[in-house]
């Protein structure tokens, strides 16, 4: 069965190389048809969607799907189809002074075969996003959803194949054996979006075929409330950041820094909060289940390590239900006085628990943050300008939203990416487009070009002209 589907990987990938060799430069009109047809497939199989991911999480709520994945994809799709002629456009780049009168040209060219590997947290938004920036810069796409969903999964293939030809768009379902076959083609750009751990091995695989890659990781997103902070709204806005997909995003808080003295405070009006976003968990829809026995297990562990070692511990479950036996879901759980030590305050959580770590000056803060590996995301609360802008140029971040959570994601004309351990690269909007093509400068040299009198034979013409270069750079 492997042995066939990896045929079939390297048949899909071929007929894709095929396909772009017949048509190396689409049109404008081509490639809006193809993002037209990609939010078609967004917009009129919601439903379905959204019950397929319903199904591989055992509960995952409706809304938080149609919010966070299709229109977040819908927004980037329309934002594409309203800029793609800008984007498109060869461009003019000035030209250096010895070089008039020729003219420099910036030509914004596909690259070919685009890989994407997405995850299971938002399994559609981090396929679709993707693909919207490969086939607006003009490329064919093959994506490998991940095996965590795999109800969604199949959907998208159907979905894909009922919308595009293979050669233009197609998915490529299976397990992780798969998975290394497909991140070892020999793609023109490489999309991958998971795990750091995960990460290292797609960038060894991909750099075998010396393959470029964009790598979506994750790490531990520090929120650090300012003591000049807003505490209700900031507190508001961490719950609600830190229980989207209970917490099973790569941007989540992964936990809070907050003023010395202030951690129980904080922990209190913290769950006071959540009992208001969610007064019931088991029966709710708004609360999303862990999307395996697996991960749900892994959480588990960190919260008994962290009690067995003396940290406070508080669940927050207002209706005192018992969860977790017709579904995987998980009461929010808030974490004190954790040790560094600590699984959970060394690994990414990637789920509804949160550790609350006080600080004592601004300079303690940096230091804390910047002696971890950089994050994907940094969420910052307070009105102190002086203290906001140290914060922002003394740590590094893939990106950062002020006095909110996560809304730094859905900016189609900002970039979206990690940085070091949290990732290479990065996408959305035009930035998207950008790192599908290949920006081709272009020399276009002019008739009147004295360039000839800098040829052999070298003699007085060539040290004249040569001086007259030196004085005029």
């Amino acid at each position: 069965m492997l042995h066939t589907r990896q045929n079939a990987l390297g048949v899909r990938f071929e007929a894709q190389c095929r396909a772009f060799e017949k048509e190396p430069f689409p049109t404008l009109a081509v490639r809006k048809d193809r993002l037209k047809r990609l939010l078609a497939l967004t917009e009129k199989h919601e439903a379905e969607i959204c019950a397929a991911i319903d199904s591989d999480f055992s509960a995952r709520s409706a809304q938080e799907t149609r919010l966070a994945e299709l229109f977040v994809v819908r927004t980037g799709i329309r934002h594409a189809l309203s800029h793609l002629g800008a984007w498109m456009r060869e461009r003019r780049v000035a030209t250096s002074l010895p070089f008039l009168p020729g003219r420099n040209r910036l030509l914004p060219q596909p690259l070919g075969v685009v890989g994407i590997v997405s995850p299971w947290n938002y399994p559609f938004q981090l396929a679709v996003a993707p693909a919207t920036a490969a086939l607006a810069a003009g490329n064919r796409v093959m994506i490998k959803p991940s095996e965590l969903t795999p109800k969604f999964s199949d959907l998208l293939a159907r979905l894909v194949e009922q919308h595009f030809t293979p050669d233009e768009m197609c998915v490529m379902v299976g397990d992780a054996d798969v998975g290394k076959a497909f991140v070892s083609l020999p793609f023109d750009h490489l999309l991958f979006t998971g795990s750091t751990a995960v990460g290292r091995q797609v960038a060894l695989a991909a750099a075998a075929n010396l393959t470029p890659v964009t790598l979506e990781l994750g790490g531990k997103s520090p929120a650090i409330l300012d003591p000049s902070c807003d505490l209700d709204a900031a507190v508001a806005s961490v719950a609600y950041g830190k229980l989207l997909n209970a917490g099973q995003t790569c941007i989540a808080p992964d936990y809070l820094m907050v003023p010395q003295g202030q951690g129980a405070a904080i922990a209190a009006k913290l769950a006071a909060a959540i009992a208001k976003l969610y007064p019931r968990l088991g029966d709710n829809p708004d609360y999303t289940a862990i999307v395996s026995e697996r991960h749900r297990r892994r959480l588990g562990d960190m919260v008994a390590e962290a009690r067995d070692s003396g940290a406070d511990i508080t669940e927050i479950n207002p209706g005192n239900e018992t969860l977790g036996v017709s579904d995987r879901k998980m009461a929010p759980v808030l974490v004190r006085n954790a040790g560094d030590n600590l699984r959970l305050m060394r690994e990414e959580i990637f789920g509804p628990v949160l550790p609350i770590v006080e600080y004592g000056t601004v300079d303690e803060a940096i230091e804390h943050v910047n002696r971890g590996e950089r994050p994907l995301a940094l969420y910052w609360f307070g009105s102190d300008s002086a203290n906001r802008q140290r914060v922002m140029r003394e740590t590094v971040a893939g990106g950062v939203t002020i006095n909110d959570c996560m809304l730094h994601l859905v900016q189609e004309r900002q970039p979206f990416g990690g940085v070091g351990e949290s990732g290479t690269g990065a996408y959305h909007g035009e930035w998207g487009f950008r790192t599908f093509s290949k920006e081709k400068p272009i020399f276009i040299q002019s008739k009147l070009s004295a360039g000839g009198l800098l040829r052999p034979p070298y003699g007085r013409t060539f040290e004249r002209i040569f001086r007259l270069l030196k004085l005029i750079t």
